[in-house]
């Protein structure tokens, strides 16, 4: 007897459940039907949208997975990822209210809600994850007052030298002395640049030095790094925390808080992440403390570092020589929280190391397929530096860098790091010739734009020479490197020191050639299209 209930509960249990799920199947494909400004893409199932098309086709690489869809849906389309309807734009003319650049687009926000965000601690901080468009000017007027100084670019050259010379030292114990290189030994270019920015980044954000590259060569040498082995531990921890952020925020973005609350898989990997931003909040707050100990020793009439973190504690203080009292008429006559200061840290090392670390990746890469452009670069570093293959490069050398400068820009075109940009509307609005209600997710896709024969002249072709032609900057908002609009990257002019002053030092001194010529880049496109692993082989230049 208390079997056979125990069936009938089963049963109804079962019963009950089928019911929910179609139910609720009922009601999505009703909302589908029924949505506003149905567009063309790929059918969307039910609890998990597009996921198995974005998993499983093209194994969640989101460059191949956009790439597709727009080949055959065309210049406007929708998917349906993560619980969210995707507009997908890939035409100028689509994106223009989304990326205009006057104060009053109030089209700011990245994402749909800031739920997720608040509870990792990064929403409504800095610039950017801040959706609050009030706060987001506080914050962007300081940020970019910070990165955007002479002193601060000249600091940025400066640390490029300095970390390139480190970075040196190891590949010569590595790699270059001379019973080594008869070994012909492979190195990973990508990991190598991957702990290079992050050192470099990490100095120019907070003026403390980080130990990446001396953990990294630790592991490959008997011999080890010069630095206290505590020292580089504790480095590396904190980089470990910081790219844990960057990869592990979207959990916080797209997984609703009832799986990461109670479900066990979702569950254990947020409560990891916000373990790493506890300890994250906690190094940031004792640097800060530090710092702000510095200064307030420091003599007015003595001058302070160049680093970030010296420019934004100093905002709106007496040492502020830039003293900024309003910022679209509303009053800012108060220096930034340490909360702030943290947000804006983060955001500045969230930002600044992977798209940098795998961009220099892409030119040496394109640079060994394309002999003749290499050749008119060496031409070019040859005429700057006069055969001089070791002094440390400078602000006029960078300026110089035209054709250098051209390769980068054309790599970031032709192999686009960031493929998709994203914007959520805070107010109805028609765009891209329909009107659309508050909160639609719209995807602007870069790669596709940076293709379109509309906007570029042979745009399949690899011409850095492109960039060199007057005028060739015109085409609004076809070139999308750096997002475009009120979000532009402000650290836009640092990447760029970075990738045309690394270009040159590497080249000037080094022949740099690929291991296997006949091998596709080897990436995984999520946020960034990351290169995992690049393998060359280098020796002096004769």
């Amino acid at each position: 007897m208390t079997m056979v209930l125990k069936l009938f509960e089963i049963s109804d249990f079962l019963l009950l459940l089928s019911a929910i799920i179609t139910i609720y199947v009922a009601q999505y494909y009703y909302k589908y039907f029924t949505r506003v400004n149905p567009l063309p893409g790929p059918f969307p199932f039910p609890f998990i949208g597009n996921l198995p098309q974005y998993n499983l086709w093209f194994k969640g690489d989101i460059k191949a997975f956009y790439g597709y869809n727009y080949k055959k849906y065309g210049d406007i389309y929708e998917v349906h990822l993560n619980g969210n309807r995707n507009i997908v734009l890939a035409r100028v003319e689509y994106i223009e209210k989304l990326l205009t650049p006057s104060i009053k687009n109030s089209h700011l926000a990245r994402y749909p809600n800031d739920e997720g965000l608040n509870e990792l601690g990064i929403g409504g901080k800095g610039i950017l994850f801040n959706q609050d468009h009030k706060s987001w000017k506080y914050n962007r007027q300081f940020f970019t007052q910070a990165i955007l100084s002479p002193k601060f670019n000249n600091e940025a050259i400066y640390w490029t030298n300095r970390l390139f010379d480190e970075l040196e030292g190891y590949w010569n114990k590595l790699y270059l002395k001379e019973e080594i290189i008869k070994e012909n030994k492979n190195i990973d270019f990508t990991t190598w640049f991957s702990q290079y920015t992050n050192d470099m980044i990490i100095k120019l954000l907070t003026g403390e030095r980080s130990y990446s590259m001396a953990a990294y060569f630790d592991t490959l040498s008997d011999e080890k790094s010069e630095h206290p082995r505590a020292i580089v531990d504790d480095s590396v921890r904190l980089v470990q925390a910081l790219r844990k952020l960057l990869v592990g925020f979207i959990l916080f973005v797209y997984v609703p808080p009832f799986l990461r609350h109670y479900i066990p898989y979702f569950k254990n990997k947020a409560d990891d992440l916000l373990q790493s931003v506890r300890f994250i909040n906690k190094r940031l707050d004792e640097i800060i403390k530090n710092r702000r100990k510095e200064i307030e020793n420091t003599p007015l009439d003595k001058s302070l570092p160049n680093d970030m973190l010296t420019s934004v504690i100093t905002a709106n203080t007496p040492r502020d020589v830039n003293y900024t009292k309003t910022v679209g008429g509303e009053a800012l006559n108060r220096p930034l929280t340490d909360s702030e200061i943290r947000g804006n840290i983060l955001d500045g090392f969230l930002a600044g190391t992977d798209t940098t670390a795998n961009t220099i990746s892409y030119i040496v890469y394109y640079l060994a397929h394309y002999p003749d452009v290499k050749k008119k670069m060496m031409e070019e570093i040859d005429m700057i530096f006069q055969g001089d293959k070791t002094r440390p490069i400078t602000e006029d050398d960078f300026q110089k860098l035209k054709y250098c400068e051209a390769i980068v820009k054309e790599v970031s075109r032709i192999f686009t790091v960031v493929p998709t940009i994203l914007r959520t509307i805070k107010k109805p609005d028609e765009i891209a010739g329909y009107k659309w209600p508050v909160n639609t997710f719209f995807r602007i896709n870069a790669d596709a734009i940076h293709h379109n024969k509309d906007y570029w002249e042979e745009p399949d072709k690899f011409n850095p020479d492109r960039w060199l032609i007057e005028g060739s900057e015109s085409k609004k908002l076809s070139f999308l490197m750096f997002g475009g609009g009120l979000r532009i990257c402000p650290g836009r002019k640092l990447a760029m020191i970075e990738l045309v002053c690394l270009t040159a030092l590497l080249y000037r001194k080094y022949e740099i050639d690929l291991v296997d010529m006949n091998a596709s880049l080897d990436v995984v496109s999520g946020g960034v299209t990351a290169c995992n692993e690049l393998l060359v082989k280098i020796k002096p230049r004769n």
